[in-house]
């Protein structure tokens, strides 16, 4: 399956472009335990323009996590366009726009999801995206702004028609931000469309292998995209991988897996940031790690408030030692 000239694989694996989450350190481990492709954190096109060094920093990408793809957001259509040109000259392999965000703040302005109230405005500053740069541009968006305004099938055929060349559906509305069910019978609905021919990606709700294979053969989609279910456990990718080609689990990663695989990350985020921002970045990280654990508040606490690089190497250690008595603990 490819976008553009981008070799992804049979059925690839994708990691969402979550704020505040999907940064270099994350999409690091993520590559590393089987993502095919990613994306940056959704990037301000007002930002970019402005030259805001928080958006600029979003930029930031690293040779080993390719093939990945910067996604943009705003409501104006000369400010994305100058934007989409600012990410190319970053050389991602792909330009992605944001139209699924359903944050108020991003939505009351006509950006994210909430351009699914103006189609005619999605359909013109995706054209305008398309003709602005010559990176393969994609997609991400939702089904619609509510229940009485799906149109997806629709957006789908206008968005291919101005050149995109492929497409992630959310299988919820704007007004249900990520409660309730997704509902995937629309994403097979544009799938199956015989107008469609670009790839479509599926995501919502895939938080086992199991249910990334039954939704893959129930929907037909062209891949999967992986959003929340992966944060502290970046593992997902390979044990959907190992489900889907041969029906089989892989072993879950141990206690030493678990705390290997944080202290890459944590190394990461120091080198990206500096060790006081990169510790804070970290925070929010620990408790999905480490998910399922008895016991464990006194210790994810010292790792939120440890202000040194080498106290929380000294607590994962304490970590290590304190659970790797209990044979069941350390393999959880």
């Amino acid at each position: 399956m490819k976008i553009g000239n981008i070799e992804l694989g049979d059925f690839p694996l994708l990691l969402a472009p979550m704020e505040d989450v999907s940064d270099p350190p994350f999409r690091s481990v993520c590559k590393e335990n089987g993502a095919d492709l990613m994306f940056t954190e959704f990037i301000s096109s007002e930002g970019l323009i402005r030259d805001a060094e928080k958006s600029t920093q979003k930029l930031d990408i690293y040779d080993s996590e390719r093939p990945i793809g910067i996604q943009i957001f705003g409501d104006n259509i000369e400010s994305m366009k100058k934007a989409a040109s600012i990410s190319e000259a970053a050389n991602p392999e792909i330009i992605d726009i944001n139209y699924g965000c359903p944050v108020k703040k991003i939505t009351c302005k006509g950006a994210g999801a909430g351009i699914l109230l103006d189609i005619n405005k999605m359909q013109k500053m995706t054209s305008e995206i398309v003709k602005q740069v010559k990176k393969p541009v994609t997609v991400k968006t939702r089904l619609g702004w509510d229940d009485d305004s799906i149109k997806i099938v629709e957006v789908a055929e206008r968005l291919q028609d101005v050149g995109i060349q492929a497409l992630t559906i959310h299988g919820r509305t704007r007004k249900q931000m990520y409660k309730g069910e997704a509902n995937w019978e629309y994403i097979a609905e544009v799938k199956n469309n015989p107008r469609i021919n670009i790839p479509i990606f599926g995501n919502g709700d895939i938080n086992s292998p199991e249910k990334a294979k039954k939704y893959k053969n129930k929907y037909g989609v062209d891949g999967i995209m992986i959003g929340r279910s992966a944060i502290g456990n970046p593992w997902i990718f390979n044990e959907i991988k190992s489900y889907i080609k041969e029906n089989k689990h892989i072993k879950n990663p141990s206690l030493n897996d678990r705390i290997e695989t944080v202290k890459k990350h944590l190394d990461f985020s120091i080198q990206w940031k500096g060790e006081r921002l990169g510790l804070i970045e970290m925070r929010r990280h620990y408790t999905n790690y480490f998910r399922g654990m008895d016991n464990f508040k006194k210790h994810r606490m010292k790792l939120i408030l440890s202000e040194s690089k080498n106290f929380t190497l000294e607590t994962l250690n304490e970590i290590s030692n304190i659970y790797s008595k209990n044979k069941e603990l350390a393999e959880l």
